[in-house]
């Protein structure tokens, strides 16, 4: 492994080695939530993110991927300004706040203004992997006991703009704000 590491780092230096696969994969689960909310709209990764009016639908969407990550006995992993334990049952949420404006100056200096999901809805018009990344945490929820209503709602919507039945705006993200 510490051979592929090396190897993996001539491409990207900033490659991680890590025996936390799962810390990994539900911190990616918790962002991906996000990223998925901010898919939306048209506006920018760090436009949506800067938003204080839709800073509850992240709070809610991030502490509900965090609940159940810890339901399973998992312990997630950050990345890009997202801080797992600001999102984890009991955090105020001055540190979730914290932790949105992290990810919004983050993405304010990256060469990509829009996710990988914003382009399969709006350009490429095809179906996203929201089943696959975030119906998942829905799943494993209702078998912990956990409810996840607003990740419930974050999927249907997206599956709304998948099927052209509402368009990517912010009154399709206003929608997230009536949980």
């Amino acid at each position: 492994m510490r051979d592929y590491h090396r190897l993996l780092s001539i491409f990207e230096p900033k490659a991680v080695l890590t025996d936390n696969i799962w810390g990994y994969l539900w911190g990616k689960l918790g962002y991906g939530s996000l990223l998925f909310a901010k898919a939306l709209t048209n506006a920018s990764m760090s436009e949506n993110l800067a938003s204080e009016r839709y800073f509850p639908v992240y709070y809610r969407l991030g502490q509900e991927g965090m609940a159940v990550a810890k339901a399973r006995g998992v312990k997630p992993l950050g990345f890009n300004g997202f801080d797992p334990d600001a999102f984890m049952p009991g955090a105020d949420d001055a540190a979730a706040r914290r932790s949105v404006a992290d990810m919004a100056e983050f993405n304010r200096h990256t060469a990509k203004t829009h996710s990988g999901i914003w382009r399969d809805l709006a350009v490429r018009k095809r179906k996203t992997e929201v089943d696959a990344q975030i119906a998942i945490i829905a799943t494993l929820g209702k078998e912990a006991g956990i409810p996840t209503p607003a990740i419930s709602k974050l999927v249907e919507l997206i599956h709304d703009i998948e099927d052209g039945r509402r368009e990517q705006s912010w009154s399709t993200l206003d929608e997230m704000l009536k949980l």
